[in-house]
């Protein structure tokens, strides 16, 4: 017995940021780059952050001013809801905000047949835009994440796919980076609070969507940003979520740093000069900074000159590339005679009219 105490305590003490959840991803937003994963690929329901993906259909299809009309589908939806009524008139903008904010179930129904036609032709763009960003392990067949009757499927790493695609876009970052939001619909006044609790627990966190069903268990996709870095954090079948992807962040905000590799830039190699148009950063821990190289390759030529690329690899694994341009100084062109005619009268000319400024009349 005290061997197993003593085994335990150590674990602890040498694993400090030991996560209990099914499944873990830790991932660098800008770069793709995973930091820490558990299980990655094994297949789990996903509960509510199913609507990060019914977030991005509806942003990428519709339009956010459009007034859309509750209709029947909400008189299905149970659970967290906003509680929409049939006939009310409110917008996609609003109606975004609910889902995600209050992860409204009937927001989410609602989207879905309002913007589509129908929840089947609406989870069909949800598979074909998974499939899109290589989330090879998911099937959705609901916007909303509900699995009493119907079940959307996906793994840690494919929703750390999603998440850092969706990232990419500034309305879906407003969103969920929200704490607090109000608008106005036909019939009544919304008044939303985030439930996603890492908002207010976590000062470096910038958004994210919770989610939770009896048979997926707690599930979140977080977003916290620090020192030019930002991570996104994915844990499935998580009962202390919160607690988890603070510790997370913390160990990978202190072991992770973001190194500049390639500078945007001019050099001059082999008595040519090229220039390189975009940087390449990347998160790396000191000790990885010794493994970094880069190799330059010449690929074309033609009337503009050289082009080509700098690959970058850490410990012999590319993980980079950036393209590469010879400069060429542009030749001043040979004048015609007539235009050589036009600059010398002009320079007699100019110099006429100095000389008339400058002479001196006596008195």
């Amino acid at each position: 017995m005290v061997k197993k105490i003593f085994v335990l305590c150590l674990s602890i003490f040498l694993f400090p940021c030991v996560v209990l959840a099914s499944s873990t991803v830790v991932m660098d937003v800008d770069s793709g780059r995973i930091l820490y994963a558990k299980n990655k690929d094994s297949e789990r329901l996903i509960a509510s952050i199913t609507k990060i993906m019914t977030c991005m259909v509806v942003l990428e299809n519709a339009s956010l001013d459009q007034k859309i009309t509750v209709g029947d589908e909400v008189l299905s939806m149970y659970g967290t809801n906003i509680y929409l009524e049939v006939g009310e008139e409110i917008s996609v903008l609003d109606l975004l905000y609910g889902m995600m904010l209050r992860s409204g179930n009937d927001a989410a129904m609602t989207l879905a047949v309002q913007t589509m036609g129908s929840e089947e032709a609406f989870v069909q763009k949800m598979n074909e835009k998974a499939r899109e960003i290589g989330m090879s392990h998911t099937v959705f067949e609901n916007p909303h994440g509900l699995d009493e009757k119907t079940k959307n499927y996906s793994t840690a790493y494919d929703m750390a796919l999603l998440s850092q695609y969706a990232f990419q876009n500034e309305m879906y970052q407003k969103i969920v980076s929200t704490k607090k939001y109000s608008c106005q619909s036909s019939y009544k006044s919304y008044l939303w609070y985030n439930r996603m609790s890492l908002l207010n627990q976590y000062k470096y966190c910038v958004g994210g969507k919770n989610g939770y069903t009896p048979a997926a268990g707690k599930t979140l996709v977080s977003y916290a940003m620090k020192d030019q870095m930002t991570l996104t954090i994915v844990t499935l079948d998580d009962a202390d979520l919160y607690e988890h992807h603070k510790k997370l962040y913390e160990s990978f905000f202190e072991d992770y740093h973001r190194y500049t590799i390639v500078s945007k830039e001019e050099f001059i190699w082999e008595d040519k000069t090229y220039q390189i148009k975009e940087n390449f950063s990347y998160p790396l821990k000191e000790e990885e900074t010794s493994q970094i190289q880069t190799f330059l390759q010449i690929h074309s030529k033609d009337k503009k000159g050289e082009s080509g690329s700098i690959s970058i690899y850490l410990n012999q694994s590319k993980i980079g590339e950036v393209p590469l341009y010879e400069k060429i100084e542009k030749k001043k062109e040979d004048k015609t005679i007539f235009q050589k005619i036009q600059d010398y009268l002009f320079d007699n000319r100019k110099k006429l009219i100095e000389g008339l400024q400058n002479r001196r009349i006596p008195f």
